[in-house]
């Protein structure tokens, strides 16, 4: 017999809940600057883009990955930090387009992806034919599409870590020297925090720049990136101008196949190995991030300088306090040998030799007073001639 079937009521907030953190959400750039905000899932980014799985899981943010870049067949896997992102010969997928820190990229792809002479022709679409034929001619002195994505995220990064970098100099370098002159628990708590802080910042500008130093050492790896040069090989004249099948069909897609192939034309003509354009760009923003490395680590070393000064004020202070300690116990020695003394003579015990010599006793308290302030100056020179207590 069949069991009744029962309806479970669905909590509306929970729903949306799950459904928020399941959504995926990308933005499109194509090479003329425009966005689409694409809701799709892996699957679909895999097959359009044509990467694996496990490039994709690199830019997964539920994930922690570190900084990479990594040159595929078709496209570029970005992630550098809070930047991920597909690079492909004539679009770019983000990741998260409404974070607050992707926002400004997003505008500076728009601002900087369409072609100089695009740029300058937005205002006016109704130019005539010849002016628009000399753009597209003009073209093939820029850069490929996939180098100026790259420079933008490169760019992204190095400001951002820059930033972080200076915020954290602001907020280290009063707090050290406040801690040198006064040594609480609140300051130690301060700069701990700012050590960790510092130290967390170190191993992903760290990062970031093995990453790019791994590049600018492998000459194949740079090759890789070149997406233009590869795209622009099928549409050769021997073996056609088909669009390839990864791309999707668009009205437009033979054009900026063309475009692809003028902009990556100086680089096609001369060696294919030929990496020097990519190098430089990479050269650059290498430095920009050695640069950054190079603050942190000189804020490194004056955190060390800094605590090895307390060390030696606490040294000193421990040095102090033994000392102290020193001649205390000295003191209590020497008081413990004249309260002997006197306790002894003053104890109510017949002597034979005590009778009607009272004067004895006078003497005896005397001569046991100077012995013991000998003795005590004693122990403190010897102490000074070790090295124990300061001069």
């Amino acid at each position: 017999m069949a069991r009744d079937g029962y309806v479970v009521p669905v909590d509306p907030q929970a729903a949306l809940k799950k459904k928020t953190a399941v959504s995926r959400s990308w933005i499109l750039l194509d090479c003329t600057g425009e966005g689409t905000i694409l809701d799709v899932d892996k699957y679909a980014i895999m097959h359009r883009v044509q990467i694996h799985a496990r490039d994709l899981r690199i830019l997964d943010p539920l994930l922690s990955y570190p900084s990479t870049i990594l040159g595929r067949e078709k496209a570029i896997v970005l992630n550098l930090e809070h930047i991920k992102a597909i690079i492909t010969a004539e679009e770019v997928f983000l990741r998260d387009p409404h974070d607050d820190n992707v926002i400004p990229i997003v505008e500076e792809l728009k601002r900087r992806l369409p072609p100089v002479n695009a740029r300058h022709a937005q205002g006016d679409r109704k130019e005539n034919q010849d002016r628009h034929n000399d753009a597209e001619v003009s073209e093939e002195d820029e850069s490929p599409f996939e180098f100026r994505a790259l420079e933008v995220a490169l760019e992204a990064i190095c400001s951002f870590l820059g930033a972080r970098t200076t915020e954290l100099e602001t907020d280290a370098y009063p707090a050290l020297d406040e801690l040198t002159s006064k040594i609480s628990s609140r300051n130690l708590d301060r700069v701990r925090k700012l050590k960790s802080a510092m130290t967390r910042l170190t191993a992903r500008v760290q990062k970031v720049r093995d990453e790019l130093e791994q590049l600018l050492d492998d000459d194949d790896d740079m090759a890789d990136l070149y997406l233009s040069r590869k795209l622009a090989g099928p549409s050769s004249p021997v073996s056609g101008s088909v669009a390839p099948s990864w791309i999707p069909a668009s009205p437009t897609i033979a054009s900026k196949i063309s475009r692809a192939s003028r902009a990556s034309a100086a680089t096609i003509r001369g060696d294919e190995n030929d990496v020097e354009e990519l190098e430089m760009l990479l050269e650059a923003y290498f430095m920009q991030i050695d640069g950054i490395l190079n603050k942190l680590t000189t804020l490194r070393e004056y955190i060390d300088d800094t605590e090895d000064y307390i060390n030696i004020q606490l040294d000193n202070h421990r040095n102090q306090l033994i000392q102290l300690e020193l001649f205390l116990s000295s003191g209590t020695v020497c008081l413990s040998i004249y309260s002997l003394v006197g306790g002894i003579f003053g104890m109510n015990i017949p002597y034979t030799w005590n009778d009607n010599h009272g004067y004895v006793f006078k003497w005896v308290v005397i001569l046991t007073g100077i012995v013991c302030a000998s003795l005590f100056v004693l122990i403190i020179s010897y102490a000074r001639y070790k090295g124990l207590v300061g001069s």
